[in-house]
This record gives C-alpha cells, sequence and structure tokens, in this order.
C-alpha cells in the first residue's frame, strides 16, 4: 500500500505577496537547473531501469548499490534520494535517519517490496516524502520525483520570501526586465549542483542579497552561510579566515581554528570583492574549488567540506585577467554560473517598489507611521541617477523617514537628501594627465591625505575614500603607514 503523497501549502494557487516581485507565472515556472539524483538500491535491473528513465528527463543520477556506498556518496550532496529499504548491509530506516541528521533539506523516497502501514508512517515521521512499494512503473516514479523536486522548489522560496520581509535589505525587489532576469537565473543556479557562482555589478546594487537569496532557495538553506570581505583583510588574515590553521603554524597561533570553509560545512560561503584577493591565495583558492579539498595553515591533512562557494565582484575580472591581477583559470572556475545585478539606473520601476519597502521596514524600526511618499517626492527619487544604488536609496529613505513630521514624505523631505547623498556617492572628475602617474603612489597619497585631513581618525578617513575602517586600515598595513597619533590619542583616533 503506498501512502499518500503530502500536500505543501507552498504549492498551491499563487501568492500576490511576492516581495520578490517575480510574478505569479514566473514562480510557477520549473527551474531549468539540473537536480541531482542518488538511486541507492541492490538490485541492479531496478537502479540501471530509474537511472535510464530519469536521465531521460534531464536529471544527473547517481546509483549505490549497499548502504556503505550510499554513506560515501551522500557527502557530494543530493536534490533527491531514492533509497532501497532492504539493503544488504543497512536498514533503509537508518539511512533515512542519517541523512536527514546530515542533509535535511534532501527530498527522500523510500521503495520497499514489502509494505505494510507501520512502515509507511514510521517512514513518513522520519521525514520521508513518499513510500513506494516494489514492483512500480519507472514513468510513474519518474512523475513522483518531478513533483517532489517542484513541491520542495516552492517550500524553499515561499520560506525565504515570508521571512526576508523583515530584513534591512529587500531580497530581490523589484518588477523590472532586468531584475525578473535576474531572479530567474537566482533561481535555476539555486538547484544546480554545479558549486560555484559569480555574482557581479556595481556597487551597492545588493550582490549580497542575490547570494543570500541563492543560498536561501538551495538545498543548502538550513546550512550555514558564511561571508568575507577579501579586500578587508592582510591576505596572511585572509588566509587563516578562509582556511583556518593548525596550533603553532605563526606566531600567536596558541591554538588550532577552524575557517570559514571548514565552518561552513554543509552550506556556502560568500567571497566580497574576490577580484581584491592576492594571486597566491586565488592559487590556493582555486585548488580547493577543483579538488574539494585544502590544508589548514601549517597543517598536512587535506580537509573535505561541502560547502557552495559565491564570489561577488564590482570589478570587470576579465580585464583584470588581461592586466594579470587575477587568474584566468580561477576566473572560468568562478565563472561556470555567472549572474550581473543591474544598477538602480537599469531598473524601471523599481524605485517605487523599493522605496515603500524601505519606508515600511523603517517605520517598524523607528516606530514611525510615515504612509507613503508624494508624487512630488516620488518624481524626485525617478530623476536622480543613484549612483550608490541601492545602498544609496537606502541611507535617503532611512533619513527621510526618520526626521519626517507629516503623514508622507514630501519633496521638501527627500531634496536635499539626494542631492547630499549624490555628491557623496559621486566620483569626482579627474583628468588623466597627459604624462601618466603611478596608480600605487597616488594611493598611497590620497589615504595619507585623507588621515591628515582627519587627524588621524580612521573612521572619518575611511569614509572620505568611500571604504570602511577595515578596508582602510587594510591599507595602511600595506603601505606601511603609521597611525598619526599615539598612546590615548591613537585610542580616540581609530574611534
Amino acid at each position: 500500500m503506498s501512502a499518500p503523497v503530502p500536500q505543501d501549502a507552498g504549492a498551491s494557487g499563487e501568492s500576490n505577496a511576492d516581495p520578490s516581485g517575480g510574478g505569479g507565472s514566473d514562480r510557477a515556472r520549473p527551474a531549468e537547473a539540473v537536480p541531482t539524483i542518488l538511486i541507492v538500491d541492490d538490485e541492479k535491473l531496478v537502479g540501471w531501469s530509474l537511472r535510464q528513465r530519469l536521465e531521460r528527463e534531464g536529471y544527473q543520477v547517481d546509483v549505490a548499490e549497499t548502504g556503505e556506498k550510499a554513506r560515501a556518496k551522500f557527502r557530494s550532496g543530493f536534490d533527491l534520494v531514492l533509497l532501497d529499504y532492504q539493503l544488504p548491509d543497512a536498514d533503509g530506516l537508518e539511512l533515512l535517519r542519517e541523512l536527514r541528521a546530515g542533509h535535511p533539506d534532501t527530498i527522500v523516497i523510500l521503495l520497499t517490496a514489502h509494505a505494510t502501514v507501520r512502515r509507511a508512517v514510521e517512514a513518513m515521521s522520519e521525514g520521508a516524502f513518499y513510500f513506494e512499494t516494489k514492483p512500480f512503473d519507472v514513468d510513474a516514479v519518474a512523475l513522483l520525483v518531478g513533483r517532489a523536486l517542484e513541491t520542495t522548489r516552492l517550500r524553499r522560496e515561499v520560506k525565504l520570501l515570508t521571512s526576508g520581509s523583515s530584513a534591512s535589505v529587500p531580497p530581490m525587489i523589484g518588477e523590472s526586465a532586468a531584475m525578473r532576469q535576474v531572479k530567474q537565473l537566482i533561481r535555476q543556479f539555486a538547484l544546480s549542483p554545479t558549486s560555484t557562482v559569480l555574482i557581479s555589478g556595481e556597487t551597492g546594487v545588493g550582490k549580497d542579497v542575490a547570494a543570500r537569496t541563492l543560498h536561501g532557495l538551495s538545498s543548502r538553506a538550513a546550512g550555514p552561510f558564511m561571508n568575507i570581505t577579501c579586500s578587508a583583510l592582510p591576505d596572511a588574515l585572509l588566509e587563516s579566515e578562509l582556511f583556518g590553521h593548525e596550533r603553532g603554524a605563526f606566531t600567536d597561533a596558541r591554538q588550532s581554528r577552524r575557517g570559514l570553509l571548514e565552518q561552513a560545512d554543509g552550506g556556502t560561503v560568500f567571497l566580497d570583492e574576490i577580484g581584491d584577493m592576492a594571486l597566491g591565495l586565488q592559487a590556493k583558492l582555486l585548488r580547493f574549488l577543483e579538488e574539494k579539498a585544502f590544508r589548514r595553515v601549517g597543517g598536512h591533512v587535506d580537509i573535505r567540506p561541502n560547502v557552495r562557494v559565491i564570489a561577488a565582484t564590482n570589478r570587470d575580472l576579465q580585464e583584470a585577467v588581461k592586466r594579470g591581477e587575477f587568474r584566468e583559470d580561477l576566473y572560468y572556475r568562478l565563472a561556470v554560473l555567472s549572474v550581473t545585478v543591474p544598477p538602480v539606473r537599469e531598473r524601471d520601476g523599481d524605485v517605487e517598489l523599493l522605496t515603500k519597502f524601505l519606508i515600511d521596514h523603517y517605520n517598524r524600526e523607528f516606530r514611525k507611521h510615515v504612509r507613503g511618499i508624494a508624487p512630488r517626492a516620488l518624481n524626485t527619487l525617478n530623476a536622480h541617477a543613484w549612483p550608490g544604488n541601492v545602498r544609496e536609496l537606502k541611507n535617503v529613505i532611512e533619513r527621510a523617514v526618520l526626521l519626517c513630521t507629516g503623514a508622507a514624505l514630501e519633496a521638501e523631505d527627500i531634496g536635499a537628501l539626494v542631492r547630499e547623498e549624490g555628491q557623496k556617492s559621486k566620483t569626482p572628475g579627474f583628468r588623466l594627465p597627459a604624462s601618466g602617474l603611478d596608480l600605487h603612489d597616488l594611493e598611497v597619497d590620497l589615504v595619507i591625505q585623507a588621515l591628515e585631513r582627519t587627524g588621524g581618525n580612521q573612521t572619518r578617513a575611511a569614509a572620505l575614500l568611500g571604504l570602511n575602517r577595515d578596508q582602510i586600515r587594510y591599507r595602511m598595513a600595506k603601505f606601511g603607514l603609521k597611525p598619526l597619533r599615539t598612546g590615548k590619542d591613537a585610542e580616540e583616533a581609530i574611534e
């Protein structure tokens, strides 16, 4: 007797409350990425016939004939597992428990020639999606697999969208054609077995939001999401943060430490500003991506975490490759799946959607009651070029809501803030001298000028250059620049 297929609330009907702006028809469309399936069955004919049928559907299929082989393959991570209840060396129910413990989002369909109501109930209570009896029709199983994958995809998407409604940054909000295309790619990438994704785009467009959305829609959603900005740390410290280190690997390494790649086992590592990573560290990252293994700093044992790497950059990496600043082999390894998040100026109609979302958010945060935005104020926002993209818009709306004394945001509340933020975001005009210049010397000079102008206050100096405090500290160390003050004055200068 077959147990009924579980119903999923996310799969029934369309919702108009999609904050990502994807639209109902877009959300119902199956993703074109290739889901991965593992068949665990000791009957070779069963495994062969299922594999042939599912591969015709376009799935990527692997087979294990014993519990031992299945356990070894589980580490690779699969979207769906067809699991025989009785194996020569393992109990299917015990394998189900192990799989659910290590990969809670993997769909499991149990197969058995000895079905009972008690077994079906027990399997469903342990998290099985379905309990199918042998002999079965392979076409019916293929249909069941498709339904299970689509149902689970919708569940993840609904969960992400509903939980993201209170986030400080909108989860992929936008109905423009450019954003619809990006969101469709993100959905497809989320289900792809390919571990690496490259996200490009100008500063402030929301590359981190795209990365978190991709993680949340993937089978890794229950796992950790670890992120690091590659330009914020010196090379040696970045290597230790990524790969970890063994005790005694360097001065002050008093104990072993796990790096982000190891801590993110079962989840995602987000490498922001990957274009600023040093060439030597790029080689080590490439080795991990190709071999799925790395060694801690000072270590001699390979560590093999199951992680997806998402990298982001605002630089043209192909140009960086031509200049010898970025490894060509790493670029092609990262860019197997790539997407470019468009700037706000190319997202017709999205400014209004983003503004309404941000007003609602800051109303909750500041306990205000601003009821929307007046037409003239919205026209001011739409007319602005937004060189700082979503980040700039977020800053403007945050201050406008905080300072607003009326029922809605008016043009007077917005105009001055837009001009002020635009002046900060716009890069001052600069003409390259006919004789050229040394870019390294220019950067050193700018850092020195910023520190001198702010009396050595690193936070304010960083703001003058569009950096954060970690980034300017990195450049000070890189250029051998000393703090302008010492003792108590130095402590005050870096606050």
